[in-house]
């Protein structure tokens, strides 16, 4: 940390903040990044913008800047603990104190961002919106573009950009002698906090290529806007607000809160910026050995037993998953199904069905997976209580989501709010049944309902707060499921991938990426997934199945080589030149999984669209090889030409890993780039590429 004559300058090689300090003496971000010039004061923004009842906007519409208390924030002092930099601001007025804490790891230019409030006033303050991170004097919205990634059940991870001017008008500031009212805003709501879009942005330099991504760590409703300000572009990042989630807190006197984290990754360009926000999301996360080992998950469900199972039905499919060389069998929805009228309105107890598990019932058949060598597994969807359920009539109503007084329904379900002691516990003993006595060593944890704006419960001012508390109370939940049980895996899942955020990933150890069941219609997910998840955390399905050709059971295969292989299909049906082709492609994906743990994604034809018949993802291991998965989704045979920026100039080795049957694709280096010829489509092929 160097103080000097306008500020403080804190940071490290890779990333460096100045900070200076305005004529009304509100603090300021001026300088982000090693190479960057240092903006003007005033057209930089404060450190902190909030919103609070009797001290709202200082300039009225919907950009979050310009707040009444935000300009109000003096500046009081700051410490260094290790990583942290923690900035003290006061308003006395309100009597607020708000705690800017930024955290920035050696060698990475990622900057985390968050703000604790306290109230030192004497009256109670209620807060409406507080920023996560606030940074001003970016370039002019002539010279940017904005992307966005639009997050659909079934159609995940597909991003998009366009020119940030075309949101932003240009209005003519200079004759107004006005900033504009207008911003470009991005929201996430409700308790699917991806359902629409993943919770990230990013802005790049048309010019330069310079880009700034960011994500927003909430379990609950987000934000993120862009605009302008003295000829320049601003970015705010906020968790959930009053205006769009009916969030707000109360600070009586000597209470605090925390905001959500916001994270801010530089780049030259943008998969330089990726690369570092995946090494920052490595960082954080909770350490657990299945981000080194990658091991091989066979799961029933998708297009396969589809929340069937029984005994009869999965003793030929375990032994068939374990033949192929699967290290992991999860029995997904279903095992717990003995209502005649359905399930889905009635769980809640989570017990195995009697019925279809006749003979020595399912601990059986977890043993004949744990008999072939394999981790057994099960689904199940904690947070839900089917209306129909016992147990919705033996835990205490606080115990769930309500309103008003009257407990949530949603699509014949209750949600519990794991705030409450009895939730938690109910929780608990499942889980110590499942994992503790039947010695389950894999969790799906699914999520199925989506309720919007959330919860009022005891203590609550409002919805969107009761949600964010829930959200919170959920992953401490699961971390404590995880101290109890440190070799259990646990895989995110909302109807795929519907609850994508960083907050949640950085506990749970495996993402759901989607529930597509079109094998051609997955590459899109399956080449944007790492911009959401790492590669060893992003589980892609590969559904292959007897009634497949053989170029179409590569074709599902090899589109998981790049990520968590997500096993399903009938492969008890399958002969032995079908089931060849699998253990083929798990013996090249165990051969390089190592890599992938440390790899870190590239696009090198950019991030794909929806219909993209050219798919390209890459992983680039640091000071080793580089991967390329190529999907040609167009009929007969396909070449297309793929460049490699950091290979370029250099002797390269160039050679098809996957399909294993010669002539099925083919990859030459040019000496610049290298061309990858598919047979005939559709069809994938991975690449290795060494100097």
């Amino acid at each position: 940390m160097t103080e000097t004559a306008d500020g403080l300058v804190w940071g490290h090689p890779a990333l460096e903040v100045e900070f200076g300090v305005a004529p009304d003496g509100t603090v300021r971000v001026v300088r982000l990044g090693p190479a960057a010039e240092p903006v003007d004061v005033e057209v930089a923004l404060p450190l902190v913008e909030l919103t609070a009842f009797g001290h709202g906007s200082g300039w009225s519409g919907p950009r979050f800047t310009g707040t009444a208390l935000g300009n109000r924030l003096r500046y009081q002092g700051h410490s260094v603990d290790g990583d942290r930099l923690t900035i003290e601001l006061h308003d006395v007025v309100t009597g607020l104190t708000a705690f800017v804490e930024l955290t920035s790891f050696e060698g990475l230019a990622v900057l985390r961002s968050r703000v604790r409030l306290r109230n030192d006033g004497g009256a109670a303050l209620v807060v409406q919106s507080v920023s996560s991170l606030v940074l001003g004097g970016l370039p002019s919205a002539d010279v940017l573009d904005v992307h966005r990634a639009r997050n659909d059940w079934l159609a995940e991870c597909r991003w998009g950009s366009e020119p940030l001017r075309d949101a932003v008008a240009d209005i003519g500031v200079d004759s107004h002698q006005h900033d504009s009212r207008a911003a470009f805003r991005l929201t996430g709501r409700g308790s699917w906090p991806t359902d629409g879009h993943l919770a990230m942005g990013a802005l790049t330099e048309r010019a330069s290529g310079r880009a700034w991504l960011w994500q927003i760590e909430s379990p609950g409703g987000w934000r993120w806007d862009l605009g302008e300000r003295d000829h320049a572009t601003y970015l705010a990042l906020n968790g959930p607000t009053d205006a769009e989630h009916q969030w707000r807190v109360r600070l009586t006197p000597g209470e605090e809160f925390t905001g959500v984290p916001a994270v801010l990754a530089l780049g030259a360009g943008f998969d330089e910026a990726m690369g570092a926000l995946t090494s920052y999301r490595r960082a954080v996360r909770r350490p657990h050995p299945d981000h080194v080992a990658l091991p091989v998950i066979f799961n029933d469900y998708m297009n396969t037993l589809m929340g069937d199972p029984t005994s009869e039905k999965l003793y030929p499919l375990i032994d068939a998953a374990a033949r192929a060389g699967a290290e992991y069998f999860c029995i997904d929805s279903g095992w717990y199904d003995d209502d005649a009228d359905g399930w889905w309105d009635s769980v809640g107890e989570w017990e195995a069905s009697g019925r279809r598990f006749p003979d020595g019932g399912i601990q059986r058949v977890l043993g004949r997976i744990r008999e072939r060598g394999m981790v057994p597994g099960l689904w199940l969807e904690p947070e839900v209580v089917g209306v129909r359920s016992p147990v919705a009539g033996v835990l205490p109503p606080e115990a769930f989501f309500q309103r008003d007084g009257v407990r949530l329904v949603e699509q014949g379900r209750y949600q519990l709010d794991l705030r409450h002691p009895a939730a938690r516990a109910h929780l608990d003993r499942t889980v110590d049944r499942i994992v503790g006595e039947w010695g389950v060593g894999y969790l799906k944890l699914d999520y199925n309902i989506v309720i919007d704006p959330g919860t009022v419960g005891p203590g609550d001012l409002a919805p969107g707060a009761g949600l964010l508390g829930h959200g919170y109370a959920y992953l401490d939940w699961l971390g404590g499921v995880l101290d109890r049980y440190p070799g259990l895996v646990v895989e995110n899942c909302a109807s795929g991938g519907m609850r994508m955020d960083g907050a949640t990933l950085a506990v749970a150890q495996l993402q759901s990426t989607s529930d597509q069941q079109d094998p051609l219609r997955y590459p899109p997910i399956a080449a944007s997934a790492p911009t959401a998840a790492p590669p060893e955390q992003g589980a892609v399905w590969a559904y292959p199945q007897p009634s497949y050709s053989d170029e179409l059971i590569s074709f599902t295969l090899g589109g998981a080589l790049l990520g968590r292989i997500h096993l399903s299909g009938h492969l008890d049906r399958m002969t032995d030149r079908q089931m060849g082709l699998v253990r083929d492609a798990l013996g090249v994906y165990k051969a390089i999984r190592g890599d992938l743990a440390r790899a870190l994604p590239f696009w090198p034809l950019g991030l794909p669209g929806w219909e993209d018949e050219w798919v390209v993802l890459g992983m680039r291991v640091p000071g080793g090889a580089s991967y390329l998965s190529v999907w040609w989704r167009g009929a007969g045979e396909g070449e297309v030409r793929v460049p490699l920026v950091h290979w370029a100039g250099r002797g390269v080795r160039a050679e098809v890993v996957h399909p294993a049957a010669a002539g099925r694709g083919v990859a030459v280096w040019d000496g610049g780039g290298v061309r990858v010829g598919v047979a005939s489509g559709p069809g994938v092929v991975l690449v290795r590429l060494d100097g």
